[in-house]
């Protein structure tokens, strides 16, 4: 019973959520987060990283969220993106079945599978499974990862923004819109 609670607790302990809303750090419990570089008085780079169970969307919305934030902060009324890139990396993980021992270990001695069978109108056939028999294959597990990063160069303005560019957000808008759908980090 001990045991089990243990490992209960082991298990939420290592349970991950998706990347909040919190700057890029390495003691955060959660990985991920946004991060800004100021190039020159009125253009940064912000970018928001996310782990493996934050979408492409959350993390271009949570980039958006960030421009809109820092604009403000900086006492400025809109944003324009000059560039922007997001960063899609995929990693593969494989896992061998725990129970499949190709080799049928020495605990076996010299028996191997195989087996001969009759095939109507085919004749006599056998069964070795290290031909390649789908059956009897290597078994994996195949897990994908997938982890975005979206970054872009903002420029910073005053006033009324640009109707004529599309790249230009106003920061208010921007954070009246989005900031029911930030998460921050538990406390």
């Amino acid at each position: 019973m001990a045991m089990t609670g243990a490992v209960a607790l082991i298990m939420t302990g290592c349970a991950m959520s998706i990347t909040p809303y919190q700057p890029l750090s390495a003691g955060s419990r959660v990985s991920g987060g946004y991060s800004d570089l100021r190039i020159d008085e009125t253009h940064y780079r912000v970018s928001f990283a996310g782990n493996r169970l934050t979408s492409r969307e959350r993390v271009e919305s949570y980039l958006l969220f960030r421009a809109a934030e820092l604009t403000l902060l900086k006492g400025y009324d809109y944003f324009i993106i000059e560039d922007r890139e997001v960063e899609h990396q995929i990693q593969r993980e494989f896992q061998r079945d725990l129970l499949y021992d190709p080799w049928f270990a020495n605990r076996y001695g010299y028996w191997r599978p195989y087996w001969r069978y009759y095939r109507v109108g085919a004749g006599w056939y056998h069964w070795y499974p290290y031909y390649g028999d789908p059956f009897w294959a290597d078994r994996y597990s195949v897990r994908t990862i997938e982890r975005f990063e979206a970054s872009a160069d903002i420029a910073l303005g005053k006033g009324t923004r640009p109707n004529g560019n599309l790249r230009s957000f106003d920061a208010r808008e921007v954070s009246e819109r989005l900031s029911p759908q930030i998460e921050y980090p538990e406390q």
